[in-house]
């Protein structure tokens, strides 16, 4: 389903990470319920989330996110000036299968699924994998416009 060139020039100008935090390559594929991105930036000296001179594993659910921002983007209808903008409110289920990032020579594909949705909710399944090696796997809940949220829950108290 790739009819333009999803590349991090692309990403960059549809989620709200910029420059640096812009962590991801490129769109492998995507389809309505999945979409696999690749990054390579996790071997990035400078990569803004290493601490302590590593990038840890739990950085990865940095990496998913924006992998499920990029499909939100993707999913928003053509003439919508600007996609639902989405907030990770919880992670779920998450298994580390490595203590870091910084030394997976090769890319990383990050894998996200959709396994519901509805107007301001999301529930995505996600995984990495490098070399087909398993890396780290979990659920992530994104809330999506939560500002119209916040007001609308302030007005029911």
């Amino acid at each position: 389903m790739l009819t333009q060139e999803l590349n991090h020039a692309w990403i960059e100008n549809h989620i709200p990470h910029q420059g640096d935090m812009c962590l991801l390559d490129y769109v492998e594929h995507w389809d309505k319920e999945t979409i696999v991105c690749r990054a390579s930036s996790h071997r990035d000296i400078d990569n803004p989330l290493r601490a302590h001179g590593q990038l840890g594993i739990a950085c990865g659910i940095e990496y998913a996110a924006q992998a499920m921002a990029v499909h939100g983007a993707l999913l928003a209808p053509i003439d919508s000036v600007t996609p639902k903008v989405g907030y990770l409110v919880s992670v779920r289920g998450v298994t580390m299968v490595v203590t870091q990032l910084d030394n997976v020579a090769a890319d990383l594909l990050i894998n996200a699924s959709c396994i519901m949705a509805n107007e301001s909710n999301m529930l995505y399944q996600f995984s990495i994998h490098a070399d087909d090696k398993l890396l780290l796997e979990g659920r992530a809940a994104v809330v999506l416009n939560a500002d119209a949220l916040a007001i609308n829950l302030g007005k029911n108290t």
